[in-house]
């Protein structure tokens, strides 16, 4: 998933965000919900955004949907800039493109 940081607020393309399907798949749905209940702002159709009091818990949960094997790393790894540094609590759900 492309991120970026701004003011220590971290947002997620909205074009990468999980989509919510009625009568989708239990394991990507809830995925999806877990994601927006974390999050500081998350509007259909835009960017979805992570203060970082979440970052810790935000790194645990892509760590357990991912050891999951019902989702893939580009679901479930964050993007940043070659430029961007990678926060300590982000790290390992996270690299540079």
């Amino acid at each position: 998933m492309k991120v970026y940081l701004k003011d220590d607020i971290l947002s997620i393309h909205q074009e990468d965000l999980p989509p919510y399907k009625k009568g989708g798949s239990i394991v990507r749905n809830s995925y999806f919900w877990a994601l927006k209940s974390i999050s500081c702002y998350s509007r259909k159709g835009q960017d979805w955004e992570f203060d970082a009091v979440v970052w810790v818990a935000l790194s645990r949960m892509l760590l357990s949907f991912a050891q999951s094997g019902y989702l893939g790393h580009s679901e479930t790894l964050l993007e940043f800039d070659s430029d961007t540094p990678i926060p300590e609590a982000l790290r390992s759900v996270a690299t540079w493109l």
